[in-house]
């Protein structure tokens, strides 16, 4: 698990050395390559790590876990799960803030894939400049080649690439580790001190770098979101044995580098290296940052597979790629989507040098929102005191602060890209949740209560036939409109009728033992029964599951509940957008469009195709 931790959850930071420093010292050329300078920029790195990834996100946001399972998202059901006692819109607030993370986060997940791997194919320009014009090209067959294998789940990439990236933080070690033995001064910049010099003597200056000393930081958001993939206490082992010293014994030995060699500053990464080992660097490099990007894209299906079940996204097409590990997943939606983005970014941006200026801006937004909400949590389920509060939120807030204002220099030079993924995804959620709402209010007007129309049912004396029917339904309080299509257009009702409602909590797992209700409706004698079953939103909805398990129920005793011989029907709407008031008429249209490409409620139910009878109705939005 530890070495699938490293090739999955740390490839993205991992990664930062190849573009970091050289971005902080090429973004403002004011910045110089003299001793306070380097000294200054390079405590910045080691403090923003040490506080940043190895206090706020390792020790603490880890702990915030939602029954195993990270991210923005399950931090914000967390938060609001916390609150419903509390205050209801405050709860409502919590989970609109995760649901603006998780925007923040895909806009980061189409960055990072795009900068890492064109950062590290520009390494071929370090060895020969003639090698320019293959960095394109290269690019897009990885990056095409890094989508294409997500189908084998993450389970079997972390496997292969685990072993990667060990060697990979081992070169990072010993290649900074022979530099820092050549200038040991260098490890005058861990002390804070020097960070807070740099701030005093070059206000400015200090202010416009801190927009790319971020760059060293981007990945713990995705090490949270990953979480649910490995556990906690691999990713911890991971971070403080390995990738933590090594990441910084690389800093230290390129600031000693440039130091040493001032013109290194342009790529001191692969200038740190001897020639004989530069091109086996690119090659390993290429390699890494394939799996940096494997973070953020696996950390994109966790947080959209938490979105689609607290009911930001419709129902999407999700495959468990692990039997063991409820948190590996393949989003094929998601995955191809994020593809496009990517390679759009590549051939619009065309170099590392051009993303880093869009890059920052989206991780240090989610940044902040996490501490947010992982204050709420600390206040409403630890019971934190004031002061503790207090302290979390200036030391770590402020930090974060200073980070995205630095960041917000960048929009007009890139980090609008990033911004505008993040205000359309957030659009998206909020459209869909709220389109849902108001589609589940009209449609709950034409289903009519459900005591009602058992009563009509047996006021009229509906021939019965045999066979068990059952019909999927959000609640027991009104009509399955499909129940009542079929008792009026074959004027029959089935011997057995079974209405399940399936419901989704803001915890992961539930177990099978705790799932489960079976109400007869008040009459144990007329074949009519509903089931109730919790999910948790990392639960698969497997509806011919529930009915093996309620099989054994006692209420479930003289009824048929074998799922290889009951039919499903299964109530499709089909939307017409109006004039109603609720949203405006391009959010109405916008979620039409998102239920048109929404996996059908059959699959995403697990029904079989062959005993799914579909009936449709029309609803107004």
């Amino acid at each position: 698990m530890l070495l699938g931790a490293l090739g999955v959850v740390y490839g993205d930071i991992g990664t930062s050395p190849l573009y970091a420093l050289k971005t902080v010292f090429t973004l403002d050329r004011s910045l110089t390559p003299d001793a306070p300078d380097v000294f200054g920029v390079i405590s910045w790195v080691f403090w923003s790590i040490i506080l940043i990834v190895s206090v706020k996100y390792v020790i603490f946001i880890l702990r915030a876990d939602n029954e195993g399972e990270g991210g923005v998202m399950a931090l914000a059901a967390l938060a609001r799960r916390a609150l419903l006692n509390v205050s209801e819109r405050r709860a409502a607030m919590v989970l609109a803030l995760g649901a603006l993370g998780a925007a923040l986060f895909y806009g980061d997940s189409v960055i990072t894939p795009a900068i890492s791997v064109l950062s590290a194919v520009e390494g071929l320009e370090v060895i020969s400049p003639r090698w320019e014009v293959i960095v394109l090209p290269a690019s897009a067959v990885i990056i095409t080649l890094l989508f294409a294998i997500q189908r084998w789940g993450t389970g079997r990439v972390g496997a292969v690439f685990g072993p990667i990236m060990l060697l990979w933080f081992a070169c990072l070690g010993v290649a900074g580790t022979a530099e820092v033995i050549r200038q040991p001064g260098v490890l005058a910049g861990l002390s804070p001190t020097y960070a807070a010099l740099f701030v005093v003597d070059h206000p400015i200056i200090a202010f416009i770098a801190m927009g790319a000393v971020v760059l060293t930081i981007t990945g713990a958001e995705a090490l949270y979101a990953d979480m649910g993939h490995f556990g906690r206490a691999p990713i911890r082992r991971a971070w403080f044995v390995i990738v933590f010293p090594a990441l910084t014994l690389n800093y230290l030995g390129q600031g000693a580098l440039i130091l040493r060699a001032p013109e290194s500053r342009d790529n001191p990464f692969f200038l740190l290296l001897p020639g004989w080992a530069q091109l086996p660097m690119v090659v390993l490099a290429t390699v890494a940052t394939v799996i940096a990007s494997q973070a953020v894209i696996t950390g994109a299906f966790s947080v959209s597979r938490e979105a689609m079940r607290l009911g930001f996204l419709p129902h999407l097409r999700i495959r468990q790629t692990s039997r063991r590990q409820y948190g590996q997943i393949y989003a094929p939606g998601v995955n191809w989507s994020l593809f496009a983005a990517v390679l759009v970014v590549v051939f619009a941006f065309r170099s590392s040098t051009n993303l880093a200026a869009a890059y920052g801006v989206a991780v240090t937004g989610t940044f902040l929102i996490t501490t947010t909400l992982f204050l709420v949590v600390a206040q409403a389920r630890w019971h934190w005191t004031t002061g503790r509060l207090a302290l979390f939120g200036l030391v770590f807030g402020s930090i974060e602060l200073t980070f995205f204002t630095a960041n917000l220099a960048k929009v007009t030079h890139g980090g609008w890209l990033t911004l505008l993924i993040a205000i359309i995804l957030f659009t998206v959620l909020l459209t869909w949740r709220r389109g849902a709402e108001l589609v589940t209010a009209r449609r709950i007007e034409r289903e009519g209560p459900l005591a009602d129309f058992i009563d009509t049912l047996h006021a009229t004396n509906i021939p019965w036939v045999p066979g068990t029917a059952v019909f999927p339904h959000p609640n027991k309080e009104t009509t399955p409109l499909a129940l009542r299509a079929n008792v009026a257009h074959h004027h029959v009702r089935h011997e057995t009728i079974v209405i399940i409602t399936g419901r989704t909590a803001n915890v992961p797992h539930i177990p099978w033992n705790q799932r489960l209700t079976i109400d007869d409706l008040g009459d144990p004698n007329d074949g009519i029964i509903h089931i109730g079953a919790r999910f948790g939103f990392q639960d698969p909805t497997d509806f011919p599951e529930v009915l093996r398990r309620a099989a054994a129920h006692p209420l479930a005793g003289r009824i048929n509940l074998d799922p290889d011989q009951v039919s499903y029907f299964v109530s499709k709407i089909t939307l017409r957008c109006t004039r109603q008031p609720g949203m405006a008429i391009w959010r109405k249209r916008l979620f039409i469009a998102l239920a048109h490409n929404a996996a059908s409620q059959a699959e995403f139910l697990h029904l079989p195709e062959e005993r799914t009878i579909v009936l449709s109705s029309e609803v107004a939005v």
